[in-house]
């Protein structure tokens, strides 16, 4: 084989290798991100008596929780994920559905560490942030997280 099949060989298996890793791991919850403007222990909102992140002003939230998701206009799993959840947030009393256009909110989208779209957080009823998923998650991922966080 000659020099350039070699190349042309590795590059393809590294492609495969990543687009598969990137399969994997696309759409799952897993862990939280410090959002930047939290509030400390000793702050209260007078929202419902409780705590509230300052950070998610101007965004209902829901009873229970709050599946926000960051979006951008082009973005083809973003139009997934909204069916997703907003059918989610229909079907479980106290759950609202809230979509960010990215885009437009980018002081926000770094404030909260988005990278990418679709991006899902599921909010608590104060505004903590619970866990996310990055990339397009499926409806029963969706249930799943809600589930091991109490909420269905």
């Amino acid at each position: 084989m000659t020099t350039g099949a070699w190349v042309l060989l590795i590059a393809v298996v590294a492609a495969v290798a990543f687009g598969l890793w990137r399969a994997a791991r696309d759409g799952r919850f897993r862990g939280t991100h410090k959002v930047a403007g939290a509030l400390d222990e000793g702050e209260v909102s007078a929202k419902a008596g409780g705590r509230q992140i300052p950070v998610w002003e101007g965004i209902e939230l829901g009873e229970r929780a709050t599946l926000l998701q960051f979006s951008s206009a082009f973005c083809a799993p973003c139009r997934a994920t909204r069916v997703v959840l907003a059918e989610v947030a229909s079907g479980l009393p106290g759950v609202v559905h809230q979509e960010i256009d990215a885009e437009h909110h980018l002081d926000l989208v770094r404030r909260v560490g988005v990278s990418r779209t679709p991006t899902t957080l599921i909010l608590g009823p104060d505004g903590a942030e619970l866990t996310r998923a990055v990339g397009a998650p499926r409806k029963a991922l969706v249930l799943e997280s809600l589930n091991a966080l109490g909420i269905t």
